[in-house]
This record gives structure tokens, sequence and C-alpha cells, in this order.
């Protein structure tokens, strides 16, 4: 299968090399063949305009490899949101903002200069747990649980950074922070280029309003 993503200079790998099968699925099965299928599609045309053929046809397998491996169309994007979160969360955002600050306050303005390198991308697809939230707007609906659960592991990153830092309310920081990130995708989708660069100017003001005088190397 085609790369998929390169986020950064440091060129994450592709999924294809990085990121282990899911559910089980050994790598070139049928079931890993439509799970990286459905992946892909997803990312690039969100959930509901995608259908199980498409994603079959991506894939080169039969329906019935698609439906032994995932009983219906919400296992499948079930599959595709726990791949994204340890492709973007944590191969990219996590492992990336790691290199490139030492302390936790870079760590956190590192978020934005990645977020700036991703906006400027041609092919930058926003997020994808928010979009999928978005597309489902049921928040009974096990998907929309799981990206809630999904952005929740994100806030996770962000409050272990926050309490490294010394911030006295880590919890409140994390959401604070969060919504910053949110907010940049959200506008960088919208065509702002300065999107990353201006939510990092708010996150240096965060960061001193909590007591925290942000490292400018970030």
């Amino acid at each position: 299968m085609e790369v998929i993503f390169e986020y950064s200079s440091t060129r994450l790998a592709d999924v294809t090399a990085t990121t282990e099968p899911r559910g089980g699925h050994t790598p070139g099965s049928g079931g890993d063949r439509i799970s990286r299928a459905a992946y892909e599609l997803f990312t690039r045309q969100g959930v509901r305009d995608v259908g199980v053929d498409a994603v079959v046809m991506h894939a080169g397998t039969a329906k019935m490899t698609l439906y032994r491996n995932f009983p219906s169309k919400d296992d499948l994007i079930l599959d595709f949101l726990a791949r994204r979160e340890q492709v973007w969360t944590e191969e990219w955002l996590k492992h990336e903002s790691r290199l490139r600050g030492e302390s936790p306050s870079e760590r956190l303005l590192a978020i934005f200069e990645l977020f700036g390198d991703w906006f400027a991308r041609p092919d930058f697809e926003g997020c994808v747990f928010l979009t999928t939230m978005m597309e489902i707007n049921d928040r009974e609906h096990p998907v929309f649980l799981a990206t809630v659960r999904h952005l929740a592991h994100i806030r996770g990153y962000l409050r272990e950074l926050a309490e490294a830092a010394g911030v006295a309310d880590a919890e409140r920081f994390a959401r604070q922070w969060h919504i910053l990130m949110k907010g940049s995708i959200m506008a960088a989708s919208e065509g702002d280029a300065d999107a990353a660069n201006a939510a990092r100017e708010l996150g240096m003001l965060l960061l001193r309003s909590h007591g925290i005088a942000p490292d400018q190397g970030g």
C-alpha cells in the first residue's frame, strides 16, 4: 500500500511500516488490508460518505472478508479511530513534541509548531475525531463515545505536561490548551494560514496566566 502520511520533517514513517495491525490482524491479511484501506478512505472523505463497497474495492478483497473481520460498519469505524490514535496521537503528536521540546512548556508550545507544518500541507485533513463526532451526532452512539475517549487521551497528555510544568490546576489547563488546539484546527480548515502561530501566542499567554514562564525555544 502507498505511504499514507509523512507529517513532519523528521519523516514519521508510513502507517504500513510503523503501526501494528489492529484487532490481531496479521500484516498483509485480509483484515489488515481492510483496516488500512478504511483508514485511508475515512481520513480523506469522512466516515459517513464512505460505504463498505468502497472500502472493499480499495482493499482489493471480497466483501465477505470485511464482514468476517468487522461485523458492521461501526466496528470498522471504531478500528479506524483506534488506528488514528496510534498514528496521529502517539506516533506523531506525542513523539514529535517530545523531540522538539526538552521542557514541558517547550513541548506544549511545540504542538503548535507541528500544527503549523501540518496546516501547510496540501493534504491537510483536519481532526478526524472532531469530524467523526459531528458526522455521527448522537451522544449515545458507540462511535461518538469512542471519539470522546480518544480526545480525552489527548487531554491526558496535555495534563501530564501541565503537571510536569508545575501548573496548579493541570486538569483545567489541559482543557484550555485542548480548546486552543481544536480551535486552531478548525480555523486552519477555514483557510486561516496563521492559525497555528495565533494559537501558539495564546498558549504563551495561557502559560503565564498559570504562573509558568514559557520557554521561548519551544
